[in-house]
C-alpha cells in the first residue's frame, strides 16, 4: 500500500448559506486546490483511500464527513468549534488587515500581517491536528488548508456568530 492512497481527492463544503464574500470565496477555492494537489489524510484503522471530505456545520459543530473513493462510508468526525473560537475571531480579523494592507503602499506592513496572519494559521492547524487525532491523522500543511476551510465554511454561515462576536 502506498502513501499516496491516504490522500483526499474531492473535498466539499456545503454550500447552502446565503452570504458569500468573494476574498472567502477565493481563500476556500485556492485552499481546496492546494489540499489537492497534496495532503496527507490516514482515517485510523482503515486500510486506505483515496478519501472525499463533505465539512458542515451541524448543531454547532463542525461535522467532517469521510468516505472512500467509490462514496462508502469511512468515518464521520463532530468537531466542537469552541477551542476554536478565538483563533477564527483572530484570523478574520488579520484577514480584514491584509485585504485593507494590500489597497494600500507599503510592503513592510503587509509582510508584518502576513507573518500574524501565518502564525494563527499555524496554531489553529496544531489544534486541528490535535482535536482530529483520534479519528484521522493529518499532516500540518493539510490542516492548515482545512483551517482555512473551516473558516471559510463559517464565514458564510451567517447563523453562526462565532466570527463576529
Amino acid at each position: 500500500m502506498t502513501g499516496a492512497e491516504y490522500r483526499l481527492c474531492d473535498v466539499a463544503l456545503d454550500c447552502s448559506f446565503r452570504t458569500r464574500d468573494a476574498r472567502v470565496e477565493r481563500e476556500q477555492a485556492l485552499a481546496i486546490i492546494d489540499l489537492l494537489e497534496s495532503n496527507t489524510f490516514t482515517p485510523i484503522g482503515h486500510g486506505g483511500g483515496p478519501y472525499r471530505l463533505k465539512m458542515e456545520t451541524m448543531d454547532g459543530r463542525l461535522a467532517l464527513h469521510v468516505t472512500d473513493d467509490n462514496g462508502a462510508h469511512v468515518v464521520s468526525h463532530h468537531l466542537s468549534i469552541t477551542p476554536f473560537r478565538r483563533l477564527l475571531k483572530d484570523y478574520a480579523r488579520i484577514c480584514e488587515s491584509y485585504y485593507d494592507a494590500m489597497c494600500r503602499p507599503g510592503l513592510e506592513r503587509l509582510q508584518a500581517i502576513d507573518m500574524g496572519r501565518r502564525g494563527i494559521h499555524n496554531e489553529a492547524a496544531e489544534l486541528l491536528r490535535e482535536r482530529l487525532s483520534a479519528k484521522v491523522r493529518i499532516d500540518k500543511d493539510t490542516a492548515r488548508r482545512l483551517f482555512t476551510l473551516m473558516y471559510a465554511l463559517l464565514a458564510r454561515n451567517s447563523e453562526h456568530r462565532i466570527l463576529s462576536s
